[in-house]
């Protein structure tokens, strides 16, 4: 589970990660595998899982079924969802990529292929990746998020973790607090209080 309290039987972050006052930067279902980025800057939290930073995040997506170029299509375009147009993903084949197995293993037909497409999007719905393949006629039988912007899983091992370079790994723009809204000068008070500056402080992620 994507998180550091127990829950149940299930293994959370907690199982693997020994550092402290870190959180998630956004979430992973339990089903599903791969890259998380844990921080302890809060503002560098809330721009990688704000689905309103659009954010790319690249998965490997093993479908039941060959996909067709119309479905790859439709995933490029928006898939039309319960909750609305998805935005248009990059969506392409793939040759199944050298990872560890699963556990427990994904039920495959064995009357029925198999193909991986590498899927992009700028989003951050419930379940989204496996709601958009469904959409067009082929399910998810196995998803790994294997990049989050620039950051990828590389060579990372389930329940391994490395210690990324804030400055050097992450663009800039991650890291800005986000402009405050421009006020009407009618909404503008006539008094300014001083501004006492912020004391900066380390990040880690």
């Amino acid at each position: 589970m994507s998180q550091f309290s127990a829950s149940g039987d299930k293994r959370t972050l907690g199982d693997y990660i020994e550092v402290a006052k870190v959180y998630p930067a956004g979430r992973l279902d339990y089903d599903s595998e791969g890259l998380m980025l844990l921080t302890d800057d809060g503002v560098l939290q809330n721009r990688i899982s704000s689905p309103r930073h659009k954010l790319a995040k690249t998965y490997w997506v093993q479908l039941e079924g060959e996909i067709c170029a119309n479905a790859l299509e439709q995933l490029r375009r928006g898939v039309e969802l319960k909750d609305g147009m998805t935005r248009p993903a990059r969506a392409q084949l793939m040759q199944a990529p050298t990872v560890w197995p699963r556990d427990p293993p994904i039920r495959e037909r064995k009357s029925i292929p198999t193909c991986w497409v590498e899927l992009q999007i700028s989003e951050g719905r419930n379940r989204q990746v496996r709601r958009m393949t469904a959409a067009v006629g082929y399910p998810t039988l196995r998803l790994i998020r294997a990049a989050i912007g620039p950051i990828t899983l590389d060579t990372l091992q389930p329940g391994q973790w490395r210690e990324v370079d804030v400055a050097r790994e992450l663009p800039a723009q991650w890291l800005r607090p986000a402009a405050a809204p421009r006020r009407s000068p009618q909404s503008r008070p006539h008094r300014r209080t001083p501004r006492h500056p912020g004391r900066s402080s380390d990040r880690r992620s």
